[in-house]
């Protein structure tokens, strides 16, 4: 929760490829306080059934700059596979080259005390989209 010396973040992602949430993303955070700062790891979550991560760290005061960091590789093998097993005759990705073009998504974005960012990923295997929702 954003205080007035501090913002906070939330996410969520949806799988645009299949109209779902995306279950079970990886997600790390990192911030900064200012643009030349080294990024501070503060930790993870795993997006549940809904898309979401309920439970990502608070951010520390002073911070200036928040990165997302998505790791979308493992949830599409895991879907593929998915895939492939439900349509044993038609092999995943048979012909298309690599199952994801993007291995990970990483979001930079800069916050102000007292806000709350909420930054849904709209995901599918070859592109993706950013927002700041509310």
């Amino acid at each position: 929760m954003s205080t007035s010396t501090t913002a906070s973040v939330s996410t969520h992602i949806l799988d645009t490829s299949v109209g779902r949430p995306a279950e079970g993303v990886a997600v790390h955070l990192a911030a900064r306080a200012g643009r030349t700062a080294d990024w501070q790891a503060l930790g993870g979550s795993a997006t549940d059934a809904d898309g979401r991560c309920k439970d990502l760290p608070a951010l520390p005061e002073g911070t200036t700059h928040v990165r997302l960091d998505f790791a979308v590789e493992p949830y599409f093998e895991k879907s593929a596979n998915q895939k492939a097993d439900a349509q044993q005759d038609a092999p995943a990705n048979r012909d298309s080259g690599a199952g994801v073009f993007f291995p990970e998504v990483a979001i930079t974005f800069a916050v102000v005390p007292g806000e709350h960012y909420h930054v849904p990923l709209l995901l599918n295997p070859f592109g993706y989209s950013v927002y700041r929702g509310s």
